[in-house]
This record gives C-alpha cells, structure tokens and sequence, in this order.
C-alpha cells in the first residue's frame, strides 16, 4: 500500500502545473486527479487487508492533495485567510471518502469471485483454509477478516437482518 501511495504522490506531482493552473476550473481539476492520481493510487485495492494506520494513511493522502488543489478559503466572518477543514473538503469535492471507495471495490471483486463458480481457484483461495497455525500474539487483520467487518458494517447500518 505504501508504495501505492508513493506511486501517486509521483503522478500527483507529475500533473501539478495542470492542477495548479488559474486557467483551469476546479471541476476540471478534480476531473484530472479522479483520471490521473486515483486510479494509480488504488490499484489492486480489492485485494488489500487494510489496517487502522493504513486507512488513516489513505485519508491523509487524500486530504492533503485535495487540500493543495482548493488552497485556502477566506473566513466570511473575520476576512482572514484559513485552512479548508476536512468536511468542507468533502463537501467541495463531493465524493465518498477513499476507505469506503476500497471497501466496494473489495466486495465487488468478492461478488465476482462468488458468482465464478466452485471450480475456479480464485474461489478456492477465497473458501479455503490454509494449514499450519498463525504466530503468537495478536493475529495480524486478513483479508477475509476484512471482508467479515464490512458485511457486518452493512448489516448494521443498513438494519438487515
């Protein structure tokens, strides 16, 4: 994942005169870097076993270059200059934080694995359970752990039972 994200940061860089350009609207902008910069950052993400530290990672890196791209606003009430918070960010950009952008593609790539068949191994990779025993200590997060967390997550903020 980190290399993911180096891998972005370069191609960020690599469009900067583009996005730092006046002559350009921000909706360009953010078309530029949802065709340039995201799709080199994310992928392979389905198949991703995303800790707490790399999700916060993933949100840091987003925030910052959104961040680069809509500058600093000027607070109505004081006529200073301040920094964007994240939900105005957000609210700017209108989209749907990176995390949750991960978590449907991962089970997208889970419905397709499923609907595949019994006889493909990427269907056995996913059903199956490997030999041996995990190391002492607190087991590190699997994918299919992964998996397990959204499902409940739907299930609880959708009330389905």
């Amino acid at each position: 994942m980190s290399s993911r994200l180096n891998l972005g940061n370069a191609c960020h860089h690599s469009v900067q005169s583009l996005l730092s350009s006046s002559l350009l609207c921000k909706y360009t902008k953010i078309k530029i870097h949802s065709t340039t910069v995201l799709p080199v950052v994310l992928y392979g993400c389905a198949s991703w076993s995303l800790t707490l530290r790399e999700e916060h990672r993933l949100r840091v890196f987003r925030n910052r270059v959104l961040r680069e791209r809509f500058g600093h606003k000027r607070d109505e009430e004081t006529g200073e200059w301040r920094r964007v918070h994240n939900e105005e960010l957000f609210d700017l950009y209108s989209s749907t934080n990176i995390v949750q952008v991960i978590k449907s593609r991962r089970m997208r790539w889970v419905g397709c694995v499923v609907n595949r068949g019994a006889r493909r191994g990427t269907y056995r990779v996913l059903v199956g359970k490997p030999e041996g025993k995990r190391p002492i200590g607190r087991p590190r997060r699997r994918w299919e752990d992964n998996i397990k967390i959204v499902l409940q997550e739907m299930v609880w903020r959708h009330g389905l039972d």
